[in-house]
């Protein structure tokens, strides 16, 4: 068996593709029944993060196993096969191996080095295992990760790489400016109280906001999250008692009925749920910044700087250079502003006489026309245009004018007065907000824009050294353990005749006395131990390299080993490690049990 990962990432797939494959938890618990169940997969493990979909297999067939996982995945993410296809990724073995390590370290994450994927896998491999997917490689594999990757961040600097995807949006929302400083005495709306949601409450309690209010499906989960934020507050403020500059947070639970009023008080506003449809639409938020507290000021201070933004654009008319508009024979009171007097839209419909009358009062000089570089200007050649012009209008009832469009005036957009992060996936929050005036919005897709050129620190070249001899060590064991059932069938079938020559040799050698029947005994097991010993650690060390899977098979034909024999010693080893393993799960809850809620 080996291992086999199938899946899509930010690094595969664009966001849409992504928001559409998610899995809701229902859906990942039944594509894992639903992978054990198929042919080619013994145990299987999910991890589904923001931009991620894995679902992890042993399978014993490559291809079959490929072509299992992919339609399982397309089945139940709700995207055709064929439009899922180009962006799923495969690997297998060692690259599946390295892919895991490396998605632990968080050199795959949107954000590199970013921790949080760790409580993702912890939670994959969970889930797993109450569901009784998981056998010896899921366990051996998942909870290898877990150690490289705090390997990692203990031993590198790979935290300075980057952050997590929280502390990311919040740069992004911040604009350049220190999130601590920006986020000061800002009111927050958290929406949901998972793992994700409370490192946002965490994260904004610290950069020090005035007001948190949890709104999530379940209160006892959101009230659960203010008393946690409640009592890290208490705790701050109890050891930093000589900083006066200290302030209270105000954490409360609101149910999620009241989020639409909360968006009338809240300064930002982070989401991230399980929901599979939007949590917050385009109205929902425009009307909450319509009557948010300050928005009659906000509209004021754009109407003020519109009008000048108007009057500047618009060209200026032309000014008369030393007399009035005495005698014109237009009526310049009713020409449209920002248009010239020759223009297009003052002589439509003027007939040939009353043209050669306004040619007439132009040409006596009144009127400054600002010929400007105009080559051949003159009274000649503007008796001549003049004429030209008469005899168009005269035949086509209007003057052809050629002159540049005038620009139009776009209303400057308001500063932002709610800003949104949505670390949902499914997105939560509607893309039309991008549009709303007085709103900005960071999501999942414009963090992948914005980490796209992100610097990679020395040290991500060293989480990789890491990685890469963690997935040799790691190859390596499971190689020799792979092999150890065959050497132990094979000691086993050793022992066997060791005990059947010396039942033959009592039954010859009756009278043979205690003393030296003990040290026949010992000469012909130390005989049998000499012999086997070299072969056996020769064949785990051969086994060890790359390719050496080949040897156990040798192995067992060489002497003529029962397979039924080996497949014993192996389940009988599994069933030894799984009763170690609840022996140890039941102690530590014990202890957690005496010790009472942390």
């Amino acid at each position: 068996m080996s291992l086999l990962v199938v899946g899509l990432s930010h690094r595969s797939a664009p966001v849409s593709v992504l928001d559409r494959a998610s899995l809701s938890a229902d859906a990942q618990v039944k594509l894992l029944q639903d992978t054990v169940a198929a042919e080619p997969a013994s145990e299987a493990a999910v991890l589904a993060t923001c931009n991620r979909i894995e679902l992890y297999a042993d399978v014993d067939k490559f291809h079959a196993g490929v072509a299992e996982l992919s339609t399982l995945l397309a089945q139940h993410s709700g995207v055709g096969l064929e439009e899922l296809t180009p962006y799923l990724y495969v690997h297998y073995e060692d690259r599946a191996v390295h892919h895991m390590f490396s998605v632990a370290c968080g050199l795959d994450s949107m954000v590199v080095g970013e921790g949080q994927v760790l409580g993702q896998i912890k939670d994959a491999l969970a889930r797993a295992q109450e569901l009784h997917t998981a056998g010896r490689l899921m366990n051996d594999v998942f909870q290898q990760s877990l150690r490289v990757g705090k390997r990692a961040h203990t031993e590198t600097g790979i935290d300075r790489a980057g952050q997590s995807l929280v502390t990311f949006g919040l740069e992004q929302l911040a604009a350049g400016s220190p999130v601590d400083s920006w986020a000061r005495g800002k009111k927050a709306l958290v929406i949901g109280a998972g793992s994700m949601s409370s490192l946002a409450a965490a994260t904004l309690a610290r950069a020090g906001v005035a007001e948190i209010a949890i709104a999530n499906r379940t209160a006892d989960r959101a009230e659960r999250l203010v008393q946690i934020l409640t009592e890290a507050e208490h705790a701050e403020n109890t050891e930093n008692t000589e900083n006066t500059e200290n302030t209270a947070l105000s954490a409360r639970a609101i149910p999620m009925g009241s989020v639409a009023d909360e968006l009338t008080r809240a300064d930002l506003v982070v989401s991230c749920t399980g929901a599979t449809g939007l949590v917050l639409t385009a109205d929902v938020i425009a009307a909450g910044v319509e009557g948010r507290v300050g928005a009659a000021e906000a509209s004021a201070h754009d109407a003020r700087r519109a009008p000048a933004a108007r009057t500047t654009a618009a060209p200026s008319a032309p000014v008369a250079a030393t007399s009035t508009d005495e005698d014109c024979p237009l009526d310049l009171a009713s020409v449209p502003s920002g248009f010239s007097v020759m223009g297009e839209a003052a002589v439509a419909g003027m007939d040939a006489a009353t043209l050669e009358q306004h040619a007439a009062w132009a040409a006596s000089g009144t009127v400054d026309r600002r010929q400007g570089g105009r080559r051949g200007a003159g009274p000649e050649a503007d008796t001549e245009l003049i004429g030209a012009l008469a005899a168009t209008a005269a035949s086509a009832g209007r003057i052809p004018e050629r002159r540049r469009p005038e620009p139009v005036a776009e209303p400057p957009r308001p500063e932002p007065v709610l800003f949104l992060l949505d670390l949902a996936m499914p997105r939560d929050v509607d893309a039309a907000a991008h549009r709303i005036p007085g709103v900005r919005l960071v999501d999942i897709e414009a963090l992948a824009e914005a980490s796209a050129d992100a610097p990679m620190a020395a040290d991500v070249d060293q989480v990789r050294r890491i990685v890469s001899d963690e997935v040799a060590a790691f190859g390596a064991a499971q190689r020799a353990a792979h092999i150890t059932p065959t050497v132990v069938a094979l000691r086993t079938m050793a022992a066997d005749v060791v005990a059947g020559e010396l039942a033959r040799l009592e039954g010859r050698l009756p009278a043979l006395d205690d003393k030296h029947r003990a040290e026949i005994t010992q000469t012909v097991r130390r005989v049998v131990d000499k012999l086997l010993h070299s072969p056996t650690v020769r064949v785990k060390q051969l086994a060890a390299e790359p390719g050496g899977a080949g040897y156990a098979d040798a192995l067992r034909t060489l002497f003529d080993l029962d397979p039924e024999t080996v497949a014993s010693v192996s389940r009988a080893g599994e069933s030894t490690e799984k009763n170690v393993k609840t022996a140890k799960s039941a102690q530590n809850a014990g202890d957690a049990e005496n010790r009472g809620p942390a």
